[in-house]
């Protein structure tokens, strides 16, 4: 048992171990546990659905920090453990090791698990993609030939289908909602994106639900609500994830799609706090509503934030929501949350670039899409975000126009700037 000085961090992913250092950091000279329930040393997960799975490759994972950085930085790393109870009346943290942690303050950044298809629960051809073990699992499956079947035309779903069919393998995308991506990106880009797919030859079927999944020595029979079967050697279901929040919940800490916490990221209780993808919070820049957000830049900005409120200190969350994603040599970002936007403003870079503008009934800019080769739109969705931070009410003309830098945007946003023009006007 730790003394109470101690600062335990309960999942060892991209939000804990950046919460680890960044305590650190700032200063925290007691003890610092990690408790994490996987045997790996922490690595990161966007890899998992992308080079981990290359063939060509060595499977290594890629590690958040390097084993060396932890020790110097005197972070206890406990591998394998899970954490069973929390006794917030004596500030304990038992671990199914039956070591028990005493903590000062407590960061749950448990994350999150793949939603489970009851259909396909207990079948040997069916997995999911979470871990490094997983992909492990899956790359051996990724063979010229082979059929492979993705439930679920996600983010994740769909890195893997360019993966796998990159390496040769049969691919089918099924997903029941009308489109590809419908939670995620606009309708534009969906498009574009399914289309690409289409071209090297992976089969999409969307609108359509799975009404069985039976397996046999030949593979797996999966049939369709309109009759139709397909077969496949092995099925990977990505239909989303749930937050863990077993062990908050049964310490009774408040729950609402996740860990409730403020906007410093403590919950109900002030000395545990929760980060990443297994919390909801108020998200101030559009109106306090509550959100949880499965991102590797949101794991890494919160994992920094929490460590700052173990510290003592009081920022809010400010950051503004960051998504990206790969899909063979096109690439995906997206800042903002675009689900209240009412206007939608495009502008083309190029033959196969183009941006997408989401604003609200004041014209207010809420956030901005992008597609391109390679980092392409990386630089005009940074600006965006800029602009979007700023709460900016860009002219929908200069938006649409390639010509328009938006720089100049960002630049006529600034305090300074809008000084400027009420003395001239």
């Amino acid at each position: 048992m730790t003394g109470n000085d101690g600062m335990v961090i309960v999942g060892a992913g991209d939000c804990g171990v950046r919460a680890a250092v960044a305590l650190r950091d700032l200063g925290h000279v007691g003890p610092i546990t990690l408790a994490g329930a996987e045997r790996h040393h922490p690595y990161e997960r966007p890899p998992l659905s992308k080079t981990t799975l290359d063939n060509s490759a060595d499977p290594l994972p890629k590690y958040i920090v390097t084993p060396e950085r932890l020790a110097t930085a005197d972070i206890r790393l406990c591998t394998s453990v899970t954490a069973e109870a929390i006794d917030r009346t004596r500030k304990l943290l038992r671990l199914d090791d039956g070591s028990v942690l005493a903590y000062r303050k407590l960061l749950l950044a448990t994350g999150a698990r793949p939603r489970p298809l009851p259909m396909a629960v207990g079948l040997a051809r069916c997995v999911t993609l979470r871990t490094f073990d997983d992909a492990l699992a899956l790359r051996a499956h990724l063979r010229p030939g082979r059929r492979l079947a993705v439930v679920g035309g996600g983010f994740i779903g769909l890195e893997l289908a360019a993966m796998a069919r990159e390496a040769g393998v049969d691919v089918t995308v099924i997903e029941a909602l009308p489109r590809i991506l419908q939670r995620g990106v606009p309708p534009a880009i969906a498009a574009a994106i399914h289309a690409r797919h289409m071209a090297a030859g992976v089969v999409i079927r969307c609108g359509h639900a799975i009404t069985s999944m039976v397996e046999n020595e030949t593979g797996l029979h999966i049939t369709l609500a309109d009759g139709d079967m397909l077969m496949a050697d092995i099925a990977v279901i990505g239909i989303g994830a749930l937050p863990n929040t077993a062990l908050a919940e049964a310490a009774g800490l408040t729950i609402d799609n996740g860990i409730a916490v403020d906007d410093c990221l403590t919950t109900s209780d002030p000395d545990i706090l929760a980060a990443g993808d297994c919390c909801s919070f108020p998200l101030a820049l559009y109106g306090g509503r509550r959100v949880r957000l499965e991102s590797w830049r949101n794991a890494q900005e919160q994992g920094a934030l929490a460590a700052g409120t173990m510290m003592g200190q009081h920022d809010a969350h400010r950051a503004v929501p960051w998504f990206w994603s790969d899909q063979y040599e096109l690439g995906l970002q997206i800042a903002g949350l675009a689900d209240e936007a009412v206007d939608v403003v495009r502008r083309d870079l190029g033959p196969d670039a183009f941006l997408l503008f989401h604003l609200a009934a004041d014209g207010r800019l809420l956030a901005a899409s992008g597609l391109g080769p390679g980092n392409t739109v990386a630089r005009d969705i940074r600006l965006a975000e800029m602009l979007i931070a700023r709460r900016a009410h860009p002219p929908r003309d200069a938006l649409a126009d390639p010509g328009v830098k938006l720089k100049s945007l960002v630049v006529a946003e600034s305090p300074a700037a809008r000084h400027l023009e009420g003395v001239v006007t």
